[in-house]
């Protein structure tokens, strides 16, 4: 489906500062995932990166991806997932595009610090470009009030457990 049919609050969802996962494919069809910063502009994904990294290597032999974004709100998950074709962006578009996620994701101060903002500048010196061929979104809160009736989100006894196994975890 194209970009400007994905619903308008997951359009605002891509418009968060989150962390996204992009998956590239490796040359043995193993997927290569990372985490990154992303910039969601005209319906196309953005990522900010170095041009000597594993996702520009894939992305330039098998130019597809695909991107998620989640909020992983107790009882209100939701997501959204674009897959479509890729492309590297270089010269000057690309300092304009990642100057834009990195002011997304970097204060004022750390873009202006003589140690912090031109070390992103040239560390980022390309841009993928994803340009969605498809979206998949899901939200919980609407499955809980078709399904369960809106208890999920309000029962944290049922809801979660991960949530409930990952606070072990920590006070281990």
């Amino acid at each position: 489906m194209p970009s400007q049919t994905l619903d308008p609050s997951f359009q605002e969802l891509l418009r968060g500062r989150y962390v996204a996962a992009l998956g590239t494919e490796n040359a043995g069809g193993t997927i290569h995932l990372t985490a990154v910063w992303y910039g969601f502009e005209s319906g196309s994904l953005y990522v900010a990166t170095y041009s000597r990294t594993q996702k520009v290597r894939n992305v330039k032999a098998r130019p597809k991806a695909s991107l998620m974004v989640d909020l992983r709100k107790a009882g209100a998950e939701r997501g959204v997932t674009a897959a479509g074709k890729v492309e590297i962006i270089s010269g000057s578009q690309s300092q304009e595009i990642n100057h834009r996620i990195h002011s997304r994701y970097l204060s004022a101060a750390a873009l202006s610090d003589p140690k912090i903002g031109p070390m992103f500048a040239s560390f980022d010196d390309v841009t993928i470009k994803l340009t969605p061929e498809s979206w998949i979104a899901w939200d919980m809160a609407v499955l809980d009030a078709k399904a369960f009736g809106g208890d999920w989100a309000q029962r944290p006894d049922i809801c979660c457990l991960w949530i409930e196994d990952i606070k072990v975890l920590v006070r281990d």
